[in-house]
């Protein structure tokens, strides 16, 4: 059973504010997704400031909540997130940028357990929700999506695919996070993937089907490009990368994707007219798309040793700056492969942001690094420790702000470098 619960202060929330307050113009920011606007990790905006010390950082306010993987998403004057409460309840929450003032919060009954090998990671909701025209799109680990107003947090509608489709229940639960396209919702769900009218919640087609449980089930999130002059989806299960319609669901194209226990993790990225992946077990590979009279290539351009992981590559210039399994960062020069540079080890898990030349790194232990995008040495320009608490949910960059999730936590920033005297 679904409950709203709106515009509610939970007392056992604490809020931390300072004197700082957003101008009118931070009303505009926008963060809308899963890897931000574009969904490639990029921003356009103002140059970085090329320090992160001192009080070139200061936080504006910092709220505790429950565990959660989920990104967050930012909508005008509202930031949004998720999080699992009391191993029952997944519940949203809806706070104002400017104060860090609760707005509306939303649950439903609906957490899970993974496996035991996997317990480490923790049972709580994983997918970064979708932000469009004034609706909130949240995928649930029991593989449940729900619709949301944004403006109040009301239910608009939900689909169990579980129930719907009578698929097992994903054991590592819905990770996969939605992708909006015009009037279309597509998400790796169902054990395959999915394409809804966002404004009614109806499924339109359905493809790529695997089975789920164990080792189906995504873990990779859905990429939309043009590809070779063709419009198509870019989608990555746990065994295969592929090519699919958006409009009828057809699979283009399949290029099988070697992993240990399927750990195909990255969302696929796109240089011109090929994609580059790499994967758990695998290797990093870019592969070229062709059409002949609608019969698709796959045609491997490189393949070199580097393994990813959990962290989706930013590219940059004609390079990918890639943080590996072994936790080390590289970058592969995509013309022809050749690895440029690796670092020493940081953390198990980077989220990355890039503008112009520069890079915003976000490791799991709450370290944020600035890096210079350099394809010959790699180059801190400036650390800062910027959380206590685990930070595993993707960073998000809107304007001069830093939005962070804690695993126990949501907090803003704002990042203008430093005072002038």
């Amino acid at each position: 059973m679904t409950r709203l619960c709106l515009n509610l202060v939970i007392a056992a929330t604490t809020l931390t504010t300072t004197q700082f307050v957003l101008g009118e113009e931070d009303t505009k920011s926008w963060w809308p997704q899963w890897r931000g606007p574009s969904r490639d990790g990029m921003v356009q905006m103002k140059p970085w400031p090329d320090t992160l010390s001192g009080d070139a950082v200061q936080q504006l306010w910092r709220v505790e909540l429950g565990p959660s993987y989920s990104g967050p998403i930012v909508g005008g004057a509202k930031v949004f997130t998720t999080e699992t409460k009391d191993q029952k309840w997944e519940v949203v929450r809806a706070y104002d940028l400017t104060t860090g003032k609760p707005i509306w919060e939303t649950r439903w009954e609906g957490s899970m357990t993974v496996p035991f090998f996997a317990a480490s990671n923790g049972s709580w909701i994983r997918a970064t929700p979708a932000l469009d025209d004034g609706r909130l799109y949240v995928a649930g680990m029991r593989d449940v999506l729900v619709c949301l107003d944004a403006e109040n947090g009301e239910q608009v509608w939900k689909i169990d695919f579980v129930q719907q489709f009578q698929t097992p229940l994903p054991s590592f639960g819905f990770v996969s996070s939605p992708l909006v396209a015009g009037d279309w919702l597509y998400v790796q769900a169902a054990a395959s993937l999915v394409k809804v009218d966002k404004r009614t919640g109806e499924i339109v087609w359905r493809t790529l089907e695997d089975g789920g449980g164990m080792w189906g089930s995504a873990f990779s999130s859905p990429f939309l490009a043009d590809v070779d002059g063709r419009s198509q989806l870019l989608v990555q299960t746990r065994q295969k990368l592929a090519g699919v319609d958006p409009e009828d669901g057809t699979v283009l194209w399949t290029q099988d994707i070697e992993a240990f226990r399927g750990m195909n993790i990255l969302t696929p990225t796109v240089s011109e007219s090929a994609v580059f992946t790499s994967s758990y077990g695998g290797r990093s590979q870019l592969i070229r798309l062709s059409e002949d009279n609608g019969d698709w290539r796959t045609d491997p351009i490189w393949d070199n040793r580097l393994q990813g992981y959990m962290s989706t590559p930013l590219l940059i210039d004609g390079h990918a700056f890639l943080h590996m399994r072994n936790q080390r960062a590289a970058c592969i020069r995509l013309s022809d492969g050749e690895i440029t540079w690796i670092s020493q080890p940081f953390g198990r898990y980077w989220s990355l942001v890039g503008q112009g030349a520069k890079i915003l790194a976000l490791d799991e232990r709450g370290e944020l690094l600035l890096l210079k995008a350099n394809p010959e040495a790699f180059e801190i320009l400036d650390r800062r420790q910027i959380a206590d608490d685990e930070t595993w949910a993707h960073l998000a960059v809107v304007d001069d702000l830093l939005v962070i999730r804690e695993l126990g936590a949501l907090a803003v920033y704002r990042w203008s470098g430093p005072r002038q005297p």
